[in-house]
């Protein structure tokens, strides 16, 4: 499998559907795909951070001779996954969430100005033009491609994009492969239902947001270790708020545990200030941002956050 390769690859996981998996899935290097009915109507869920890199995706599509996007699905607003929309056609029809919209345009371009060592490009922002509050049906001529929003979980806006009749399902963020989960702003409360609603749709396959694609039994053990990480950010977060610690020092004094060896451990204090949130009582959809935390997680990490993209 060439996951240890630096470069992006294509891997088919269903007639018609292609994961675009980009290693190594830190920072703003996200997993892509599409969906190709053979006879005309793609469907691409999820673009990429940089200009380059949805420019590769897209002559990825054109080598398997997927027709133009007629359909582009974005499994939630954060940037990695949503600017390089701008990049295909006018023509095509950009779907999401209902609050994929609201908080595309809310941010703006922002992470260029907190995430700065990519090369970004041409980039503009392109929200969904069709959107939708809890489920919504695409067909692809006999196949359904079913959008579903779990709930607030790694942002308040996810989508996971199912397709039944293959059992094959892009995650989105919601699932990490390899790395801690970012639920700063979705839901430390709302994640674990996200994560049963996936094990109860029971995929065969899952293409996560970043890292490998799950296939079988790997499903299973991914949901149950990152339940396991949201039930020990629970039980800290607890302690720490009825102690009247920060959670910045709440993150620094549980550093060594068997989560720190995940990709970019500093997430931990930004899903820290979200369950702060929600022990203040504060609503779940309580807006937080990246760049109201971003310190807090450098300080964890003990200098600069690094981006390769």
């Amino acid at each position: 499998m060439p996951w240890k390769s630096p470069d992006p690859y294509v891997e088919q996981v269903a007639d018609g559907v292609f994961a675009y998996v980009q290693p190594d899935g830190s920072w703003m290097i996200n997993n892509a795909g599409w969906v190709d009915d053979g006879a005309g109507t793609v469907l691409v869920v999820d673009t990429l951070a940089t200009q380059a890199r949805t420019e590769k995706l897209l002559g990825s599509l054109e080598a398997a001779n997927a027709a133009s996007a007629a359909y582009l699905v974005n499994t939630h607003h954060h940037p990695d996954h949503t600017y390089g929309n701008c990049f295909l056609p006018e023509s095509t029809l950009v779907v999401g969430h209902e609050r994929c919209r609201q908080e595309m345009l809310a941010a703006g371009l922002e992470a260029t100005r907190v995430v700065t060592q990519p090369t970004y490009g041409n980039v503009r922002v392109r929200p969904p033009e069709v959107t939708y509050t809890d489920r919504m049906t695409l067909h692809l001529g006999d196949r359904r491609v079913e959008l579903i929003h779990p709930g607030p979980a790694h942002t308040s806006n996810d989508t996971v994009v199912w397709l039944p009749g293959e059992r094959v399902l892009f995650s989105g963020d919601v699932l990490f492969v390899g790395g801690q989960p970012f639920l700063l702003e979705g839901s430390l409360q709302g994640f674990p239902l996200a994560l049963q609603l996936i094990r109860d749709l029971d995929p065969a396959i899952v293409v996560p947001g970043h890292g490998p694609v799950l296939r079988g039994a790997e499903v299973g053990a991914v949901l149950d270790r990152l339940g396991g990480y949201a039930e020990w950010v629970s039980v800290i977060a607890r302690r720490g708020h009825a102690a009247g610690s920060s959670p910045l020092a709440t993150a620094q004094a549980n550093q060594d545990t068997e989560f720190a060896t995940w990709q970019e451990s500093e997430r931990l204090a930004g899903n820290l200030h979200r369950a702060w949130s929600e022990l203040d009582g504060n609503p779940l959809d309580h807006r937080l941002t990246v760049p109201d935390v971003w310190p807090d997680m450098v300080a964890l990490h003990g200098g600069p956050i690094p981006c390769h993209a």
